[in-house]
């Protein structure tokens, strides 16, 4: 399927990915902070979320993770905040700066309640995690460069924002994106923060290239965690809730062209949102109804988006690795940046470019 003029989740409209980089060298308290290299990423789907809540539905394909909203989303079929990537171990301080900055922007906000969409990936391979890294700022910085981006050119991929200390099949991964063109006329968008799989398993338009390619030499004593991925899908068609629960599982088909297999200690966690169908707050009750201007797509008119969500899957894992340089963070632990000529070598000799 074809991409969009940026190939991002950006390319849906309203869409906007703002990154927080915390990469810091600094000595164990309490002369410093630590090893940081980690994040903040978040992802808006423009307009006044909370007066104006938007279609959603997840998914779990392991469920060694966290995604506070998740519950709420799957109740009401609803998401009524931006969504929030960042740390395992960063996902409370997250969720209190999301809250705050919220209330900041909506004076409703505290009377009725929101459950802001806060997911995380473990990042300890890389990161000192018995730090509290991230700050109140940090979230700051990341809402505000999401908004700023609306209508912009591709947010950056790899080594960025939540994705700095993530890893993938062995390599160094993090964020990737990657959006489709359905025969509709409408935009399929992927955000994914990769950290899972082993370098056996890496797979490349079915070609198994992670068998192929040369073993890394052992980066440390501790290999990576057995690893997660959260994947964000966004869509302007009018899809209803029970079609973004469909959309969001359909990320688990992406994951496995590239090689996962859902570890037992792995959290893929998937959200699908659809900008289509606005909704108005009921704010006796927080509830809504979504604000129909057309029928939602149902039944096989759906098969466009399902294929459109795997194939972008695919191709934002793939960037997540290729865009990511290698990375090396607390003690001395080292995740290599994938060899992108080499691979591209594999696919020619097996025909594939």
């Amino acid at each position: 399927m074809p991409s969009g003029p940026t190939a991002s989740i950006v390319d849906v409209p309203g869409v906007g990915v703002g990154h927080a980089t915390v990469w810091r060298d600094e000595p164990p308290p309490p002369e410093g902070r630590g090893i940081a290299r980690t994040g903040v990423t978040v992802v808006d789907l423009g307009g006044n979320l909370y007066r104006s809540p938007v279609p959603a539905g997840g998914a779990i394909l392991n469920g060694a993770g966290e995604c506070t909203g998740f519950i709420a989303a799957g109740e009401w079929g609803l998401a009524e905040t931006p969504v929030f990537l960042t740390s395992t171990m960063q996902l409370g301080r997250v969720y209190d700066a999301a809250c705050e900055l919220l209330m900041e922007e909506e004076p409703a906000i505290g009377t009725d309640v929101i459950i802001p969409i806060v997911a995380e990936c473990d990042d300890s391979f890389l990161n000192d995690t018995r730090r509290m890294q991230v700050s109140a700022a940090d979230v700051r910085s990341a809402l505000r460069a999401a908004r700023d981006s609306i209508g912009g050119p591709a947010p950056a991929e790899g080594a960025v924002g939540s994705g700095t200390g993530m890893s993938c099949f062995d390599f160094k991964g993090g964020i990737g994106t990657a959006s489709r063109l359905t025969p509709s006329g409408h935009t399929v968008g992927v955000l994914l923060m990769s950290n899972f799989g082993t370098q056996e398993r890496l797979t490349v338009d079915g070609i198994p290239v992670g068998r192929r390619l040369p073993a890394l030499e052992p980066a440390s004593a501790h290999p990576p965690p057995a690893g997660s991925c959260i994947v964000i899908s966004v869509t302007d068609a009018p899809l209803d809730s029970a079609a973004c629960v469909r959309l969001a599982r359909r990320a688990g088909l992406g994951l496995a062209r590239t090689g996962s297999t859902a570890n037992h200690g792995s959290g893929e966690i998937f959200l699908a949102m659809a900008t289509g169908l606005r909704a108005q707050r009921d704010h006796e009750g927080g509830s809504a109804e979504p604000l129909r201007t057309t029928d939602p797509l149902v039944g096989s008119a759906l098969d466009p988006f399902f294929a459109a969500v795997v194939e972008a899957t695919e191709e934002a894992v793939l960037n997540s690795m290729l865009a990511a340089p290698t990375v090396t963070g607390r003690d001395g632990n080292t995740s290599y940046g994938v060899p992108g000529d080499q691979v591209r070598e594999l696919l020619r000799a097996a025909g594939r470019c």
